[in-house]
């Protein structure tokens, strides 16, 4: 029996604030359908998390953890659910506040976490022979398990799931939060800088990240953000698994959040889509081609390309509705779209699950124009919904993600290459014409009915790359 603990900081159903949180929930999941794989997962216990969670929780004790020269106290709780065991690590001062991220002392919190899950590995009676750790915010419990050794040959695995996200703090906070002798700060340090990614990524026996594409491109220095010395140093032992969805939970057929459940009806596609079109304002034709995007308002997903050709794009019969928070450069662009377009355009700057859902359900178009993308799910929801996305060809966009071909009627999207609005524009463009012509649309939906990323496949490979690292027969 291989026992692997995921370390993490966020997992669905308990508290999630993007994609990361889908990995960590869905990939142990599929991980336990493979014959000795015992998959447990720890995770820190935010104030956020949900009552109905909370009150499942099981008091295991209370532990010191030392942090430099301080004694912070916590508190170990754990839940069974859905046949995997999850450990939780509270702390008052460190969890207990609004949101997850986005704190001044963010590094410090994490550091404290992952000092604690070395601790707590001497605490409870599960013993991993693999620690799976994932992005900067547990990329010190690699380190701290590699100088420690909580458990005898225990090895590690680090996946980047953001590689601009490194974890970056002045180098006083390695005798702040660090007892450690000096001869450990090279293990850390990256360009005067104590950087959490760094520290993962030198110490992990063996490094992935979330899609094939990223595993290339991170080791260029376009997207390696300043990693890729060490990435391309490291290559031998890094590889990309492709993230899949969870497709019980996202699907047209079953979900509850639907105006109307469908298997691939247009007929009934086209339901939805007037009903979120009653419902948000906009001119009610389930003909008009409805256009979405779903997203983080930042830079990364490509929305200074939609700016550029939002004014033409908006000369074309279509509709389009944005739904997201972030920057305020882009918020305030959506906000006045909208006022320019009524009955075309609605920019929704929030974010509901829910909502999310009845767009994807009842639109055409799904676009993601990134700059970079390691993995992305929207893209992969967008075709389990019957919404073609529209994509830049880079990471997991380009993975998952094949243009349409008129000559071979092959592909389940649009995309194109460069990082170029006028390339975007003629895609856009191009996506209306095959909408227009009933053969090619027919025929493109058709693929994008067959297209799968169910977590199967890639659950074996992180099972065969666990075994790797263990020495033992890999799965057939």
């Amino acid at each position: 029996m291989e026992k692997i603990l995921f370390v993490a900081s966020e997992c669905t159903p308990f508290i999630k604030t993007g994609g990361l949180a889908d990995v960590i929930g869905s990939l142990p999941q599929s991980l336990k359908e493979f014959e000795h794989m015992d998959v447990h997962v720890i995770l820190p216990l935010y104030d956020e998390m949900d009552v109905q969670w909370k009150n499942q929780l099981e008091y295991k004790q209370t532990f010191d953890v030392k942090l430099g020269w301080r004694n912070q106290e916590a508190k170990l709780f754990t839940l069974n659910h859905q046949q995997i065991t999850y450990y939780f690590i509270a702390n008052d001062y460190y969890f207990t506040r609004k949101g997850i991220y986005g704190y001044y002392d963010d590094g410090e919190r994490f550091i404290f976490f992952s000092h604690a899950v070395i601790e707590a590995l001497k605490l409870i009676d599960y013993q991993p022979e693999v620690l799976h750790a994932h992005d900067w915010q547990t990329g010190m419990t690699v380190l701290l398990a590699k100088i420690f050794e909580p458990v005898p040959n225990m090895k590690t695995v680090f996946t980047i799931h953001n590689l601009k996200y490194q974890g970056v703090m002045p180098l006083e906070v390695f005798a702040d939060f660090f007892q450690l002798s000096r001869e450990h700060l090279g293990g850390m340090e990256w360009n005067g800088a104590i950087n959490c990614m760094k520290a993962a990524l030198f110490h992990a026996d063996k490094i992935t990240t979330v899609s094939p594409s990223y595993a290339e491109e991170i080791k260029d220095p376009y997207y390696g953000e300043g990693l890729d010395p060490i990435l391309n140093a490291r290559s031998s032992d890094l590889s990309g698994i492709l993230n899949g969805i969870d497709t019980k939970e996202y699907n047209p057929l079953t979900d509850p959040n639907l105006y109307v459940k469908f298997r691939s009806a247009r007929s009934k596609k086209k339901e939805n889509k007037k009903k979120v079109q009653e419902e948000l304002g906009l001119v009610i034709d389930g003909e008009k081609p409805l256009y979405i995007s779903i997203s983080r308002l930042v830079e990364q997903k490509g929305f200074h390309l939609l700016q550029h050709i939002f004014a033409e794009f908006m000369e074309e019969d279509i509709q389009f509705i944005l739904l997201g928070t972030g920057d305020e450069e882009f918020e305030h662009f959506f906000r006045n779209a909208e006022e320019n377009y009524p009955g075309k355009v609605r920019a929704l700057l929030y974010f509901d699950e829910g909502l999310a859902r009845k767009l994807y359900g009842a639109s055409d178009f799904f676009i993601m124009p990134s700059k970079f993308e390691p993995c992305g799910l929207s893209q992969l929801i967008a075709l389990q919904y019957k919404s073609v996305p529209i994509v830049r060809e880079t990471g997991g966009l380009k993975d998952t993600i094949v243009p349409y071909n008129e000559m071979t009627g092959e592909g389940n999207g649009f995309s194109f290459t460069n990082y170029n609005a006028h390339e975007l524009m003629r895609t856009l463009r191009y996506s209306l014409s095959i909408y227009r012509d009933p053969s090619h649309w027919s025929q493109l939906l058709r693929n994008v009915n067959k297209s799968q990323f169910t977590w199967k496949d890639s659950a074996q490979k992180y099972a065969n790359l666990y075994r790797q690292v263990l020495q033992v027969p890999l799965y057939k």
